[in-house]
């Protein structure tokens, strides 16, 4: 079979067929056995996952093992990805009683193809390659069963929707399946979202509704993994926010842009591969303390980006062991602690606009330019702790944090003044 042909473009002798069934029949006879890219049969992501298998696997006639891994790197691969499970566990059982209806398996996979969750509900008896597939511990990678959704997400990173013969092996010319990936603050995959039905096509969208959930388990993944963050949401619409559309970006201690989600990179664009052109005032158009400004806040706040776009911006300062301090801010000189940072009123900030103090007691924001994140965070727990007379329980009282917690941030701080140069 020539397949050096397949590099070439040339166009299918059939440009219109009455189903997508007969599209599909005509794209495996040219590429498989006239050895011609079928381009405009099928999609490109398809056609490059059918070159990659030809190269692994020789009969598409075989029976496939749906063998589960070990039970040692089972259990590796589970402890792994507690975190990932943890954060999807919500948006499962929401999708899994939406298709409850429906013969449709959500898989969640690993990174590598592994699956580490199955809608617990068994395959029906017409579901036969369901009932070898949708266990937790298969490896549904392309390396082992050729051409699927998942097997491309897992390879190429890239969401997309395999449709019947267009799996590679004859075994699964049954199946459908539409996958999306799901990544980590350092922008690695961390897992693939999939639905798959057996035996019958989707009465629905299927692609939409897993880009749909993918997105919102990847925005809580972000979100948990982020330690020192200052994280910001935000979207040209204040009704965005919350909802799936929502932009975010995890502003690290350094002033630097430590990562972006989806939406977040449409709306300022992509992240430079140079780190000095992370910085956030450069991105953004705003200043660290500014930043901070907005972290006072409840309610959302307008913003003008560095291109001129005008957006909805919230933000959350998460401290590294995920205990948030938004709601306080210190009194310096003031034996009345700690006051809660709300301004009266909200105001738009400018781009590269001059920040004013807060409040007339509260820490002015004019001397945070030059902290990060971290030493923000630690003035404030020691002048609550000033405030309180050196109280460590009415200090966490007051921060809305455990003793333990602050006896931890205290003793971390000590032990990094001791090995201080000088």
């Amino acid at each position: 079979m020539a397949f050096e042909r397949l590099g070439t473009a040339t166009a299918p002798r059939q440009l219109f067929s009455s189903t997508p069934a007969q599209r599909v029949a005509l794209a495996r006879q040219q590429f498989f056995e006239e050895g011609v890219r079928p381009s405009g049969l099928v999609g490109e992501a398809v056609i490059q996952s059918w070159l990659r298998c030809t190269r692994n696997h020789s009969d598409r006639q075989r029976i496939v093992p749906f063998d589960a891994v070990t039970p040692s790197r089972l259990h590796a691969t589970l402890a792994r990805n507690r975190e990932l499970l943890e954060v999807a566990r919500q948006e499962l059982a929401s999708m899994e009683s939406a298709l409850a209806g429906t013969d449709c398996r959500v898989i969640l996979t690993d990174g590598e193809g592994v699956v580490v969750h199955v809608t617990h509900q068994p395959a029906a008896a017409h579901q036969p390659v369901l009932r070898k597939t949708a266990r937790v511990g298969v490896n549904i990678s392309e390396r082992i069963v050729g051409t699927t959704a998942p097997g491309i997400v897992a390879t190429t990173g890239q969401a997309c929707t395999v449709d019947g013969a267009e799996h590679y092996f004859d075994v699964l010319s049954q199946m459908q399946c539409a996958a999306a990936p799901i990544r980590d603050v350092a922008g690695r995959l961390a897992g693939v979202l999939d639905i798959t039905m057996e035996a019958r096509r989707f009465g629905f969208d299927a692609a939409s509704m897993v880009g749909l959930y993918a997105t919102t388990i990847e925005n809580r993944l972000l979100q948990a993994q982020s330690r020192d963050h200052l994280i910001l949401r935000f979207q040209a619409s204040p009704t965005l926010l919350g909802t799936p559309m929502e932009a975010l970006a995890g502003v690290a201690p350094d002033g630097t842009i430590a990562w972006l989600n989806s939406a977040g990179a449409r709306l300022i664009g992509r992240l430079p591969e140079e780190a000095c052109e992370r910085d956030v005032e450069s991105m953004l158009g705003h200043d660290l303390a500014s930043l901070l400004r907005l972290e006072r806040r409840e309610a959302a706040q307008p913003l003008r980006l560095a291109s001129g776009l005008g957006v909805w911006v919230q933000a959350r300062l998460k401290a590294a062991d995920g205990v948030d301090f938004r709601h306080a801010v210190a009194v310096p000189g003031d034996a009345g602690a700690v006051l809660s940072a709300e301004p009266a009123a909200a105001q738009p900030l400018a781009a590269h606009e001059h920040t004013p103090a807060i409040a007339s007691h509260h820490v002015p924001v004019e001397a945070l330019p030059g902290e990060t994140l971290r030493e923000h965070s630690r003035k404030l727990i020691e002048d609550t702790l000033a405030a309180q007379g050196g109280n460590v329980s009415q200090a966490a009282r007051q921060l809305g944090v455990s003793r333990g917690t602050l006896y931890r941030r205290l003793r971390g701080w000590r032990e990094e003044d001791k090995v201080a140069p000088g």
